[in-house]
């Protein structure tokens, strides 16, 4: 019993020293924003690197969800003779929750865990150190563009994301179901909301974009500099960015509704 009280104790202590860690962190990051105006071409190859290379991992994603829900939605909504509200059922889908929620987990997956191993190896190898030498603050020169770029690139990918989805939707539900094209965007166009739809799932990407780059960097400035550290903070950020997406989603829509 002791045992288990101690290693919860330990547990509880560290969970705590890393969340003052990283809210220094984020101050930092905050108070060095200047830097990246002055040097936004840092910034613009970041995002070059952590979005626009996420993109076909999006692609392909997005059009197979927007298949799936259109198959399943089809298969549901003809029992009861409503099937033009399928492509109602598609867009409040995609652009409410699985938009923003799957854009979030394949960023995490693909470009967090990039960073997190980038910083990570640049710590083992002691290029932060040398930086400092030199008198460069490696939060502004490396950290801060790639933050930025992690929380300008979510909301863009949910966007295409939730276009994607719904034209895979409407491909499949028209080419292949038979559903009247007409109905299908009528609907969809009458019952989605501009305010309580689509700014709500922007709101919701850019909150994930902000956590899952602050957890990627500080994952990787912060891990220990050995290829079982660096290997630990890669896996560490997928696994944590992952269920703050899935907590904060939930969180956020009860808010939000």
């Amino acid at each position: 019993m002791i045992g288990v009280v101690s290693k919860t104790g330990e547990l509880g202590l560290a969970t705590l020293a890393a969340s003052g860690r990283i809210c220094l962190l984020l101050i930092q990051l905050l108070i060095s924003f200047p830097f990246v105006i002055r040097r936004y071409g840092l910034l613009l190859e970041q995002i070059y690197r952590v979005g626009v290379l996420t993109l076909p991992v999006i692609i392909v994603a997005a059009l197979f969800v927007g298949l799936v829900l259109a198959l399943q939605g089809y298969n549901t909504l003809v029992d009861f003779g409503a099937e033009s509200s399928l492509g109602l059922l598609l867009a409040l889908s995609l652009i409410r929750e699985l938009g923003p929620v799957l854009a979030g987990l394949l960023f995490a997956g693909r470009a967090g865990a990039a960073l997190t191993a980038e910083i990570g190896l640049m710590k083992a190898t002691e290029q932060f150190a040398g930086m400092e030498m030199m008198a460069v603050d490696p939060v502004s020169r490396i950290l801060l563009p790639r933050f930025i770029a992690g929380v300008i690139s979510v909301p863009l990918l949910a966007m295409i994301f939730t276009s994607l989805g719904i034209y895979g939707g409407y491909w499949f539900a028209v080419g292949f179901l038979g559903v009247d094209p007409g109905p299908f965007w009528s609907v969809m166009q009458q019952g989605v909301d501009f305010q309580h739809d689509i700014i709500n799932g922007l709101l919701k990407s850019l909150v994930f974009g902000v956590l899952i780059s602050l957890i990627a960097v500080f994952m990787g400035y912060d891990a220990r500099p050995t290829p079982t550290g660096v290997s630990m903070a890669t896996t560490k950020t997928v696994v944590l960015s992952s269920l703050v997406v899935l907590v904060m989603d939930f969180s956020l829509t009860s808010l939000m509704l």
